[in-house]
């Protein structure tokens, strides 16, 4: 799995911050990850330590929130993603396909007026057409 910022991928001069290039087993680990940050409130979980995740130009922290306000960074190499229980919980939902078979599909994780967005995309770079 790689983490990977990709900067104005459209017209309207937003980024994305993309996990991708994985199968089914790491859509597991990652969704895990999502589960253990949920069931602790005041948790914050750094993507970058973890064995599977390869970060190839950025560190993403999650971190569970009152309000949602999606990933922030103030220098496009620290990003963080502040989100509530129940947003975070709409994205286990959309993560829960990716672990029961292979696939090249991709989501957006989150609908927020916010010019980064959250990109989990199982195929690899090489794959991923306009994103």
């Amino acid at each position: 799995m790689k983490l990977k910022f990709l900067e104005n991928i459209n017209e309207y001069d937003e980024h994305a911050v993309r996990l991708n290039d994985f199968d089914k087993s790491q859509a597991a680990l990652f969704l895990q990850i999502l589960k253990d940050l949920t069931t602790n409130e005041n948790a914050f979980i750094n993507l970058s330590e973890f064995e599977f995740i390869e970060s190839i130009n950025c560190e993403l922290i999650l971190r569970v929130s009152e309000t949602d306000e999606g990933i922030t960074t103030e220098d496009y190499q620290h990003f963080f993603c502040d989100l509530t229980l129940e947003a975070y919980a709409e994205i286990i939902k959309l993560i829960e396909p990716f672990c029961i078979k292979e696939t090249d599909a991709y989501r957006i994780l989150y609908d927020l007026d916010n010019p980064i967005d959250f990109i989990f995309s199982a195929g690899k770079e090489s794959q991923i057409m306009d994103l």
